[in-house]
This record gives C-alpha cells, sequence and structure tokens, in this order.
C-alpha cells in the first residue's frame, strides 16, 4: 500500500470528494498544506466549504479531472471499477487509496486515536466524545459523519495529539485502523449485500478488535453479540460498559424532553450523576461509552459530564425541525430496525398524542433482507407512511419495494400505507395530522427535506 510522508504534502484528488468522510479527510489534508482537487456528482455545502479553502472541485466525473500534476488518487468503496477517473489513475499508474487506507494513515500520525465502531451509534457517540475533548481542552482533529453545531461542520483541525474518527465496518474498512482506543457500540445485522450473516458481522469486528496495540483500549458493550468472542485474548486492555460492565447506569430518569439522566457506577463504585441533553434510552448507551473511552485517555469526570452536558445532539439524529399544524417534526437517520425502535422509544418518553412515522428505506437489499424486522419496528408508532425506497449504490431492486413493506407494517394492525413522493405525504399529513402529535421523518436518503417541506408550508400559514 502507498505511504503518504506527511511532511512531504503533494496534490492528492479525491473521487467522491462531496462525502461526509471524503470531505473531511481533504480538509485535514488541506490544513496540512496539501493540494486537493476532487469531484462529485453534484455540488454542495460541503464542497463548497472546500473550494473556500482551496481545493479544485469538478462537478461530474470525467477523465480529464486526473490532471498530469495529480499525485494520489483517494476513492470510496461506492466508486465502481469503470468509473472514467479511477480509469484514468490507473491508465497513469497512479497510486490509489481507498478512503478507509487514508484515513488508516492520517490517524496513524496521531500518538492519541481514538475509532468509534459500531453497527449503531457512531455518529452520536463521536459527537458525545467530541465534546468532552474540547471542554477538556485537547484541541482534538475530529472526523465526524454528520454535521455537529459546535465545530460547525463534520470537520475540526486541531492540535497534533488526539485524533477522532468514525469507523465503519462496510466492506471491512475500519480495518485499515489501528487506533490507540477502540470502541465497539454493538454488533447487528446490516449491510448483508457485503457480509454473509450476522456472524460473519461479529467476525470482522473482531479484526477490528485486533487492530488495537497492546498498550491500547478496546471499549465495548456488554450486549454486543459475540461478545466473549470479540473479547478473547486480545493483547490490549478490554473495558466493558452496559448493565453489568465496568461503566454502568442506575436510577434512570427522564424529562419531559426525554433526556436522560442517571447514577454513573464505575467498577460498580457510585461515580456521580451524570445528565444528558440528548434523548433516548440508547444514548445513555452511548454516553457510557464515551465515558470509557475519555477516563482511558485520563480525562477527569468533571469534565467528562461538562462535555456531555454541552452536547446536543448531531444533525439527523432525532433533530427538532419545527412545527406543523400543531405537531412537532423531527428528522432522524435511522435506517435499521434496531435504530427505529431505538428512535420511537425516545419519541415515546416525550408528552405526544400520536405519533407519525415517515420513512424511507435505504437500499433494496437491506429492506428485502429485513422486511420482517422493519415490520415489527415501524408497527410500534400509530401511522406509518412508506416513501419509495431510497436506492443509493444499488441497480437491481430485488422484487422489493415500499409498497410490499406497507403491507407488512399494516399486517401487524398498524396504519400503514405507500405514497409515492413527498408532495403527496406532506399533503396527506396536513389533512389528517393533529396537534399534539408527533411527526418523524426516518431514513438514510433524501427523506430529511420533506421535514423542510412540512416545517416550510407551516411557516407560510
Amino acid at each position: 500500500m502507498y505511504q503518504i510522508d506527511f511532511q512531504k504534502p503533494l496534490h492528492i484528488h479525491f473521487i467522491g470528494i462531496g462525502g461526509i468522510s471524503m470531505s473531511g479527510l481533504a480538509e485535514v489534508l488541506l490544513g496540512a498544506g496539501f493540494t486537493v482537487s476532487g469531484s462529485d456528482a453534484q455540488a454542495s455545502s460541503l464542497t463548497e466549504r472546500l473550494q473556500s479553502l482551496g481545493a479544485v472541485i469538478y462537478i461530474g466525473q470525467r477523465a480529464e479531472n486526473i490532471t498530469d500534476d495529480t499525485e494520489l488518487v483517494v476513492y470510496t468503496a461506492a466508486i465502481h471499477e469503470d468509473n472514467p477517473e479511477l480509469a484514468a489513475a490507473k491508465a497513469k499508474g497512479l497510486p490509489l487509496l481507498t478512503r478507509a487506507e487514508l484515513l488508516g494513515e492520517i490517524m496513524a500520525n496521531y500518538p492519541a486515536s481514538i475509532a468509534v465502531s459500531g453497527t449503531h451509534g457512531k455518529t452520536s457517540t463521536t459527537s458525545m466524545l467530541s465534546h468532552i475533548l474540547l471542554t477538556a481542552n485537547l484541541d482534538p482533529t475530529i472526523s465526524v459523519g454528520g454535521i455537529l453545531p459546535s465545530i460547525g461542520g463534520n470537520i475540526r483541525i486541531g492540535g497534533p495529539e488526539v485524533f477522532l474518527a468514525e469507523a465503519c465496518e462496510y466492506k471491512n474498512s475500519f480495518l485499515s485502523l489501528a487506533p490507540k482506543i477502540g470502541i465497539i457500540l454493538n454488533v447487528d445485522a446490516d449491510h448483508l449485500d457485503f457480509f454473509k450473516d450476522l456472524d460473519d458481522v461479529a467476525a470482522s469486528f473482531r479484526k477490528f478488535a485486533e487492530k488495537i496495540p497492546a498498550d491500547g483500549t478496546l471499549v465495548i458493550g456488554t450486549q454486543t453479540y459475540q461478545l466473549e468472542t470479540i473479547q478473547k485474548d486480545l493483547p490490549c486492555r478490554v473495558v466493558t460498559f452496559g448493565p453489568g460492565g465496568d461503566y454502568d447506569a442506575v436510577r434512570l430518569a427522564f424529562d419531559k424532553c426525554g433526556f436522560a439522566a442517571f447514577d454513573l457506577l464505575v467498577r460498580g463504585q457510585p461515580s456521580g450523576r451524570i445528565e444528558l441533553r440528548v434523548p433516548g434510552a440508547h444514548n445513555v448507551q452511548n454516553a457510557l461509552a464515551a465515558i470509557a473511552a475519555s477516563e482511558a485517555l485520563g480525562i477527569a469526570l468533571p469534565d467528562i459530564a461538562a462535555g456531555l452536558l454541552a452536547y446536543t445532539g448531531v444533525d439527523r439524529r432525532f433533530q427538532f425541525k419545527g412545527t406543523m399544524d400543531g405537531a412537532e417534526v423531527f428528522d432522524d437517520y435511522a435506517h435499521h430496525p434496531t435504530e427505529i425502535n431505538a428512535t420511537l422509544r425516545a419519541a415515546n418518553v416525550r408528552p405526544h398524542k400520536e405519533i407519525w412515522v415517515v420513512f424511507q428505506p435505504h437500499t433494496y437489499s437491506r429492506t428485502k433482507t429485513l422486511l420482517s424486522e422493519f415490520a415489527d419496528s415501524l408497527a410500534k408508532a400509530d401511522h406509518v407512511i412508506l416513501a419509495d425506497i431510497y436506492a443509493a449504490r444499488e441497480t437491481d431492486d430485488l422484487g422489493i419495494s415500499s409498497k410490499i413493506l406497507a403491507d407488512a407494517v399494516a399486517e401487524h394492525g398498524t396504519d400503514a400505507r405507500y405514497l409515492a413522493t413527498f408532495p403527496e405525504i406532506r399533503d396527506y399529513l396536513r389533512a389528517k395530522v393533529k396537534p399534539g402529535d408527533t411527526i418523524l421523518t426516518v431514513g438514510a436518503g433524501s427523506i430529511t427535506n420533506l421535514g423542510e417541506l412540512l416545517v416550510e408550508k407551516e411557516e407560510e400559514k
């Protein structure tokens, strides 16, 4: 694999530079004095920010974007072999790195590196840790998979000591990392277009754990699938969080906003009360993981508690968008049945009359493989509307559709229907929703735009 000499900045071209992770890594390199160019299918706030920092951005991917002065090309797992820029780079004999390989090389330059992995909760936990590190004045460099208001985006360029990033398991990309502190939040059946089954997913997380050096720390949840197999005989220190773990939460309580507070137990000993300003019991587990990782870094508990209290959420994680006809509108990235369950539990601890979920499934393969689980989770709402499946990288519909999922939800006795377009969904909600109801727009695709439509319509009245 090509090794970057960070003392000798060069010209790096990113294929798909507008992605949340790719744009963050490009910004890190710009801050280190590298020349950066990149392409994407369309302009966005992320590409515009990179341009303002000196990057050359191409809209559309063409062979001629690989200019003669390009010295290295970085691409994501979503880029196909027939991509014209990838083909041009190969024809020129240019060295290539995947996004994950680049992340691994950047991370290796920091003595204190933290990688947050898990099927669910990576962005929220990374964001919590970001606030803790900032509160403790550690001047971290941060790469988070969402827009974190406190750092003004998805990236923060800090000092040379601490690097915090998410670690995605898709296509085993996180196996390019060797963090000093690795977090495994949970292991669940997802990305089954790549992994064979849940055991295959767990085997990948075991390999990730093995990448942590002997003087490092693995932080792992006690309820993690195949916990014993993943942590067995590792050379690094293992710290657990969750029920019965080294870090546990008792006397859990929720306020009227659904925000949690709990007594922290550290190896069975009471260690103070922790208050959160984000909703849901799942965020208590995220917070425990962040606390365990922070103490592994030597951060004092008062700074940890203050950092967690300062965290008020990240975009698209139970994000309040506004109101429509007296109903509150929230937007959430949940695109897996486990995540939908967590989002609905968070909604249920808030004052509400009826809960309306508008769900846009993400990828045909995930929808088909987890059809029954999606139906079970969605049926916990009072009303469910299915938008068209967001295909993302897929072209084969596998015989699955949102109408099929809507019918499966309805079989549970829940009011469920399929509506093809966002305007249709908006008009239906306006006709049916009552003051005091809660509307959740849910999914990893373009469904976030619906929340904006609903709130805009309200503002026009």
